[in-house]
């Protein structure tokens, strides 16, 4: 060998050693990404899943049982594991070992009504070479079956950070839901509350309108009539305005304790109540 050509041949494993290098450099960069794309993703899954708990909470929804909580070990062993990132950068699925016969999962042993049976029998060695999956050409000749193509890990971990983002706005949308009152949602809390009192005010001029016709028939005297106008029917149309307000006018979500204008509620009550009244004695000699 004459001294160009071996000049040629080291400065030609001096290149395969530097590409081998990049390579080797450029993998672990990629597997290094990998790995911390995957540890945001799994810190930010586990956000979701405190948020979800907590809004869950805030608007009183039953936790599932034991059970038939998502993870429980019945339902693990029926369902196969996330995928993997392995130490070359690809995605291991889940385990498709086949079954036992040993009361396994997997296999014709799980079926119902075949208890007994195993999920694969044993073969001879000659045999079991001859039942291996093989997959026929068209030239006629027995070929072993294809492997499924490796799945990308890249594209694995897009696909969860869009469903993430998904989940997040899905859950924004409920925590908005749930900062709304289920009285008049779209509201705002001071013409909610003018609402609520008028109403219960109106409710209690009705009733102030059945106290006078009983009082014109004998039934309630004088004292009476004019204690309940002044006082009763206004105080109750005030507190039951203030506990509807409390029970179906406070949001699921909220900080604090929402305002009820209780000196707005008590200038209603105690103005539209005796005015009612007015308005009928109005009504009556107008028409007389």
């Amino acid at each position: 060998m004459s001294f160009e050509e071996y000049a040629a041949l080291a400065r030609q494993l001096a290149e395969q050693r530097r590409a081998g290098e990049q390579h080797a450099a450029t993998e672990s960069a990629r597997r290094r990404d990998l790995h911390a794309a995957v540890d945001y993703l799994q810190q930010r899954l586990t956000a979701q899943g405190h948020r979800l708990d907590q809004l869950g909470r805030s608007i009183r929804v039953d936790q599932p049982p034991a059970g038939s909580a998502p993870g429980s070990p019945a339902e693990a062993a029926g369902w196969p594991g996330p995928p993997s990132v392995s130490g070359s950068g690809s995605v291991s699925g889940p385990s498709t070992a086949p079954g036992t016969g040993d009361g396994g999962p997997d296999g014709a042993a799980g079926v119902p009504g075949r208890a007994g049976v195993g999920a694969y029998p044993e073969l001879p060695a000659g045999e079991a070479r001859l039942a291996l999956p093989t997959a026929v050409s068209p030239a006629g000749v027995g070929v072993p079956a294809q492997r499924a193509a490796a799945v990308d890990p890249a594209v694995e971990l897009e696909l969860a950070r869009r469903m993430a983002d998904e989940a997040d706005r899905h859950g924004q949308q409920a925590e908005l839901l749930a900062q709304r009152p289920a009285l008049l949602p779209t509201w705002s809390p001071l013409a909610r509350a003018v609402a609520v009192y008028a109403a219960s005010g109106a409710a209690a001029g009705v009733l102030v309108l059945a106290l006078v016709l009983a009082s014109g028939v004998g039934m309630v005297d004088g004292f009476t009539l004019g204690a309940w106008i002044c006082a009763g029917l206004p105080a109750v149309a005030f507190f039951g305005g203030y506990l509807v307000l409390g029970r179906w006018g406070r949001p699921a979500m909220v900080t604090g304790t929402p305002p009820r204008y209780l000196p707005l509620g008590f200038l209603i009550c105690f103005l539209l109540v005796p005015m009612a009244y007015c308005a009928y004695l109005l009504l009556v000699r107008g028409l007389r």
